[in-house]
């Protein structure tokens, strides 16, 4: 073999194995800087300097305006779909955030989990069981839904049998760890994961989010992968502060309005959404997602349900030898059990709303008990975060059966379940993780029920000792 020869059949072998680079523009759809409508809406883009796409109806509106006789600024202006921009404003003009992923051609739609490995509901539970204390019902309910969920939209086109959607409603006090359970089952899932509150949302053309924006947040968290999005778990937290009002004068635009609006949501539909923005009348492109196989899950704490359960449960009680007493349900801590639909209707929630949420269970309020326990069970613990802060400085942190007992009676007065704990734990704290790093001679710190109740201070041991 001659040496021209081998030089030509070494380039060919670089070229076959060189691998092919994947650039940002191929994965992403162009997006008109006018009407801000994507290449998969409009067809065929012009480039323009400086990373610009205009589409062909954009271009040729501008050329009749300029061609038409005299040149008027106005007639622009008033061209539907069409803004005046600054020459400054097309160095960056679509950002990345406002860009929709490319779909493949002839790709179908892959479940973001395999049939296969989707986990069982046991295993779902006990990952939920290292972070949440308690709650054993909540739990359980959760990973069965979420398990059944997932097993549909795995199976979504292999028969004619279509499982309908298992959106979950959970009720319970302020810290009960509502927010936190649905945190943890996205990251054991690795699903994309949307929370938002429902008390900015109002109904379309008045101030506030749309309704539409609680799935535009899911689209961003998915990196505008649509298909990704349309198999995420958006979580809708303070659902109870859309209640419908029981003022009928006005239009109640932040209440009912926005339970009927999001009924097609929660039941599956096609909806365009904002991509990058909250808000539809923002300048920014709009894509189709389907809800079809979205998970919803809403929450909330629900004041005052409590007093319409006891009332609904006394109203039973007749007359006689073996009636009930009427202040029976008074002291009854698992009163939220006993929750009925009519009891949420009552509340202001819409009839047709609690029909496409099936699964509605409870969460307790913490006792003092559980209190102790989330100081020390979970994986992530408050007492292991400041064990491992201290441990830094080389020191040993312990706290006694007393103190964390302490600890917790205080939270308990304070009525804000465990977000109370932080809050204690910080202002006792403060003082030993200011004065404990002067003192390089500090080898342990116990903290005792004395310190925490201000009769005594914390027992401080040298090294060595």
């Amino acid at each position: 073999m001659s040496e021209k020869d081998h030089v030509n059949e070494t380039e060919e072998i670089e070229k076959t194995e060189k691998p092919e680079v994947v650039s940002d523009e191929d994965e992403y759809e162009k997006v008109c800087f006018m009407c801000h409508r994507p290449e998969s809406v409009t067809g065929k883009m012009m480039d323009l300097p400086n990373h610009i796409s205009v589409c062909q109806e954009c271009m040729q509106k501008s050329f009749d305006v300029m061609n038409n006789g005299s040149f008027d600024l106005s007639r622009l202006m008033n061209l539907p779909g069409v803004q005046i921009f600054n020459m400054s404003d097309m160095e960056n003009a679509v950002p990345k955030k406002q860009k929709i992923k490319k779909k493949k051609e002839g790709e179908q739609a892959k479940p973001v989990l395999d049939i296969r490995n989707i986990p069982a509901p046991h295993k779902i539970k006990a990952r939920l069981d290292d972070f949440v204390v308690g709650q054993e019902r909540a739990k359980k309910a959760m990973s069965v839904a979420v398990y059944n969920h997932y097993k549909r939209v795995a199976t979504d086109t292999m028969d004619d049998i279509e499982i309908e959607k298992s959106n979950m409603l959970m009720i319970g006090p302020t810290g009960c760890g509502k927010t936190y359970l649905v945190k943890t089952l996205a990251k054991l899932l690795d699903v994309p994961l949307a929370i938002t509150d429902a008390t900015s949302l109002t109904e379309a053309g008045y101030i506030g989010d749309d309704i539409e924006s609680v799935v535009s947040k899911l689209l961003a968290a998915a990196d505008n992968d649509v298909e990704k999005a349309e198999q995420g778990i958006i979580f809708i937290d303070e659902i109870d502060k859309i209640a419908k009002k029981s003022d009928n004068h006005q239009r109640d635009v932040s209440g009912e309005s926005v339970q009927q609006g999001m009924l097609k949501l929660l039941e599956g539909s096609d909806v365009e959404v904002p991509v990058g923005a909250n808000s539809k009348n923002a300048m920014v492109p709009l894509t189709t997602v389907n809800t079809k196989n979205i998970l919803f899950i809403c929450g909330g704490a629900f004041p005052d349900l409590d007093q319409i359960i006891r009332e609904r449960l006394n109203r039973q009680s007749s007359i006689g030898f073996n009636a009930d007493l009427k202040d029976k349900y008074d002291l009854d801590k698992k009163i939220l059990e006993k929750v009925t639909i009519e009891d949420l209707r009552k509340f202001g929630m819409i009839p047709e709303f609690l029909g496409r949420l099936p699964i509605v269970f409870t969460l307790q309020g913490l006792t003092e008990d559980l209190l102790v326990r989330i100081l020390r069970e979970p994986k992530n613990a408050i007492l292991k975060q400041y064990q491992k802060l201290l441990a830094l400085d080389e020191v040993k942190l312990e706290f006694d059966d007393g103190a964390l007992q302490a600890i917790a009676a205080k939270a308990i007065k304070k009525d804000t379940g465990a977000r109370a704990l932080r809050a204690i734990i910080e202002e006792f704290m403060m003082d030993i993780m200011y004065e404990i790093p002067k003192d390089d001679s500090i080898g342990r710190v116990t903290i005792t029920r004395e310190y925490i109740e201000g009769t005594g201070g914390p027992l401080i041991t040298l090294r060595g000792q």
